[in-house]
């Protein structure tokens, strides 16, 4: 039986107040960013630059050649407004907590 010519495979990225997902089907061998840069997302989300952002699968971060296999979920990263640990030490120095609503105190 013939291997298939193309594959299937998702590509998401998301802002705090905005997710966006979309199925792709892609050639065979293709990298994850050959096919980020062919999503179209670029058009979407304004200062997103596609040709240099971290990528991954299924929340492992991946090289930009690494090739896409059926069925992956190829995630587009952003970098972090602030350090998690250096955040985390704000929110203590108030008494709060990760996750906690400030509005319940």
């Amino acid at each position: 039986m013939a291997e298939p010519d193309y594959i299937t495979i998702e590509v998401v990225y998301a802002l705090p107040d905005r997710q966006k997902l979309i199925q792709m089907d892609v050639p065979v061998g293709s990298t994850v960013r050959q096919i980020v840069c062919n999503s179209g997302l670029e058009q979407e989300f304004a200062g997103l630059n596609l040709a240099s952002c971290a990528l991954g699968i299924f929340g492992r971060e991946v090289v930009s050649t690494a090739i896409a296999e059926e069925g992956d979920r190829i995630e587009i990263y952003r970098p972090l407004d602030m350090d998690p640990r250096e955040a985390r030490r704000q929110l203590a120095a108030r008494g709060l907590t990760m996750g906690a609503d400030p509005q319940s105190r």
